[in-house]
């Protein structure tokens, strides 16, 4: 399996054989690389995910969706360390999860694929030196979706399934949602032209509320921290007030952090106020393992 290392905060791409050697200089922090795990496989295609985790790690981890439009792109792995320094730098290990691309794949086949990157992840915690129990998952818009549908329709697992995968839990502790679509059904009105747009909703109007996320809302879904942009029209930011008040209502712990006068996305001091926001919520709420004195209790 291919592996590279990076270090914090040179950001210097060295040999495997050079990490050692990496490690013992003070102040750094080396970041593996495990590129392409495969998770699944459909039409003959790879579902993957690379692993990105610094040797300080606090044995938490938290999934990104790439997805935008529920396009999955793959990039380099060594050029995604910078964008998720935030999260490395606090000791979490970053799994970079694709799903089945738009065009060939619509939003429930998107939803399918990232629930099983999480029962895979949970399948092979120990591998990874993961905690099962911690792992967190966030992504923007289209990723921000597949996100919420983790943190709010997550299930235990089947044990009599044929698949061993599908024995494993899909469920996720925590969620970070930057402008997330919540319900799909005002982007399935063909009169709307958002369907030659994002191909991806070309799927049965029937089949709305099952991929929605507001739809799903229930006490035990995960810890949910939005993050919205009031100048929004993509996806305006009545998405996010509509399912942070549902979450409200059951008593999920969640938050919405209005980002003022952006649209949908933001950079430079808006993208520092965010990124720290979500690294603070999965410390939050991923945590420190309990001790097995605690575990006790």
């Amino acid at each position: 399996m291919p592996k590279w290392t990076h270090l914090l905060p040179a950001i210097l791409l060295l040999a495997p054989g050079n990490r050692l050697a990496a490690q013992d200089r003070p102040g750094e922090t080396v970041i593996s690389i495990q590129a392409d795990v495969v998770y699944g496989h459909k039409f003959g295609l790879a579902l993957t995910y690379d692993v990105l985790q610094p040797s300080n790690h606090n044995r938490a981890a938290v999934l990104f969706m790439v997805s935008g439009g529920w396009h999955s792109s793959w990039s380099p792995p060594e050029k995604l360390v910078e964008q998720f320094r935030p999260l490395l730098q606090k000791g979490f290990t970053v799994f970079v999860v694709r799903h089945g691309s738009s065009p060939k794949f619509l939003v429930p086949e998107c939803v399918a694929d990232v629930r099983r990157s999480v029962r895979h992840i949970r399948a092979n915690a120990k591998r990874f030196q993961v905690d099962a129990g911690r792992l967190g998952a966030f992504g923007g818009s289209a990723g921000g979706h597949l996100s919420l549908v983790l943190g709010t329709s997550g299930d235990d697992g089947n044990p009599r399934a044929r698949d061993s995968l599908e024995k494993h839990s899909s469920r996720v502790a925590a969620v970070v949602a930057y402008f997330p679509p919540t319900d799909l059904a005002p982007y399935l009105d063909p009169a709307a032209g958002f369907l030659e747009r994002f191909p991806a909703l070309k799927f049965d109007p029937k089949l709305s509320q099952a991929n929605s996320p507001l739809h799903h809302v229930t006490a035990d879904d995960a810890p949910s921290l939005l993050i919205h942009g009031d100048k929004d029209k993509l996806v305006p930011i009545s998405h996010s007030r509509k399912i942070l008040k549902a979450f409200s209502e059951k008593k999920v712990p969640s938050r919405l952090l209005v980002i003022k006068d952006a649209a949908h996305g933001f950079g430079g001091e808006d993208r520092k106020r965010a990124e720290e926001a979500m690294a603070n919520w999965f410390v939050r709420y991923l945590g420190r393992p309990k001790t097995s004195k605690e575990s006790s209790r």
